[in-house]
């Protein structure tokens, strides 16, 4: 798997599937199409293709096997892992035009949907039919249903409606010998043999391309609020969290620290959520059905300050401003990345989240004391985001090359406390060479298998989560 240019045959053949007008060796498309959201890779493909029908995706990849090509599906590009990266000349298949919402069952309560649908275009169909698509996450914008599922991605509801996974009723994918699966068929019940369904979820476009996917919808929250509390030791937001699971069913518990909220307060011009300054501050959602609810989370901070665990807080009392509290987490990212952080997205045990991140903290700051660690994170499921800021006298080579370093050592943390080095961003380029830290060597001998079995020629997305 070369990285020289097609041959004008592949190129005729290319050009006689999708039409002359849905191929591109562009070198702007190159770059565009050629790399997601980690930037660590540069980007280096051979040319995209842009397939409209499900014919087409069987055509590309029978070709590639047949020629020998590399396949890397390129979705909205939004991934923090490399998964969608093509650095060796591999042949670029961007879903766009697969966009359609082909079908809705309102009895149940699932749509059928192409795998370039926008997360934000499923949830508005969703809402439309007074319905709710819960998967949510900072780049529902510009993410695509395929490769949401191919990344199993979470985002910020997952303690109430779980993972991508949860969601995904049926699929009909395209192997890497070109073979077209039906999976599952929208059953909500089916213990007939082997779920290969969920093999195609998280596989990163390993084992074939996903063209469409039957989703489920739920019911619409009603009447959500959310409260901001702040407290000084990370310890204590466990405490919250456990006294809140006890009596009232979240829709959300975030965090962040304070050095995360002083910077998206000076970049956003928000307002800080209240005068007391807390070293970390937890983010909790519900559902205020009625006046109740409100005297029960209401009850629950009372309680929590008189333990000594929350030092101030606030309740939403609008949608405006229960917008603007949930942006003061979900514009971390974007507010950060002037600083061209290094990030790690890391899960443990819920309960053992607080030794963890003193763990990581302590290492970085022993070995690196000019590098300032900024946290955030869903709490709720144990998945926490590392980013290390780059120091403005360290050029990007230098600090990548630390932050190795870093990863090596955080990954070691990570296997003593039964972790995993990827709780929703996938393995990808980024994270490869470190899946044994959360993957047996008998499971990745198995994974292996697994690809050799759909994709036996390895043209679907080689490099990936192994090599």
């Amino acid at each position: 798997m070369g990285a020289a240019p097609l041959s004008p045959r592949v190129v005729e053949q290319l050009t006689a599937i999708v039409g002359a007008d849905k191929f591109s060796t562009d070198p702007a498309d190159l770059q565009t199409f050629g790399r997601d959201w980690t930037r660590a890779f540069p980007p280096a493909p051979s040319a995209i293709v842009f397939p409209r029908s499900i014919e087409q995706v069987q055509a590309l990849v029978r070709l590639a096997n047949a020629e020998g090509l590399a396949l890397v599906p390129s979705g909205g590009r939004t991934g923090l892992s490399g998964g969608a990266v093509a650095t060796r000349g591999e042949l670029i298949v961007a879903f766009d035009y697969l966009n359609k919402i082909l079908d809705f069952d309102p009895i149940d309560r699932s749509v059928t949907c192409q795998a370039g649908v926008i997360t934000e275009q499923l949830q508005q169909f969703a809402e439309q039919q007074g319905l709710y698509y819960p998967v949510d996450f900072a780049s529902s914008g510009s993410s695509q249903i395929g490769g949401n599922i191919a990344t199993n991605a979470g985002g910020i509801k997952v303690i109430r409606y779980g993972m991508t996974r949860d969601w995904v009723a049926g699929l009909k994918v395209v192997t890497g010998s070109g073979e077209i699966l039906e999976l599952n068929r929208g059953l909500l019940k089916n213990n007939a043999g082997y779920d290969l369904r969920q093999l195609f979820i998280g596989g990163e476009g390993t084992l074939g391309f996903i063209v469409e996917a039957t989703m489920r919808l739920a019911r619409p929250p009603v009447e959500l609020t959310a409260l901001v509390l702040g407290v000084d030791r990370f310890a204590q937001i466990m405490d919250v969290l456990n006294a809140f699971q006890a009596k009232m069913d979240l829709t959300a518990f975030e965090f962040f620290s304070e050095k995360a909220l002083v910077k998206v307060v000076e970049h956003s011009g928000l307002q800080r959520p209240f005068e007391t300054a807390a070293n970390y501050y937890a983010l909790l959602e519900f559902e205020n059905i009625n006046d109740d609810t409100e005297a029960q989370a209401l009850a629950l901070f009372e309680h929590c300050v008189e333990q000594g665990w929350v030092l101030d807080g606030v309740m939403s009392q609008s949608v405006e401003q229960l917008q603007n509290l949930w942006r003061l987490r979900e514009d971390i990212s974007e507010t950060l990345s002037r600083w061209t952080p290094y990030k790690n997205d890391i899960a443990t045990i819920i309960s053992k989240v607080p030794p963890f991140i003193d763990e990581v903290d302590a290492l970085v700051q022993r070995e690196y004391p000019e590098f300032e660690i900024v946290w955030f994170g869903h709490i709720g499921d144990g998945n926490v985001h590392l980013n290390i800021l780059k120091p403005d006298a360290l050029s990007v080579p230098d600090f990548h090359h630390r932050c190795h370093r870093v990863s090596q050592w955080v990954f070691e943390i990570v296997q003593r406390y039964g972790g995993s080095v990827s709780a929703e961003h996938g393995v990808g380029l980024l994270k490869k060479d470190y899946l044994r830290y959360g993957r047996s060597a008998e499971e990745i001998a198995l994974m292996k298998q697994i690809k050799r079995v759909f994709d036996p020629n390895g043209v679907m997305n080689p490099g990936k989560i192994f090599d």
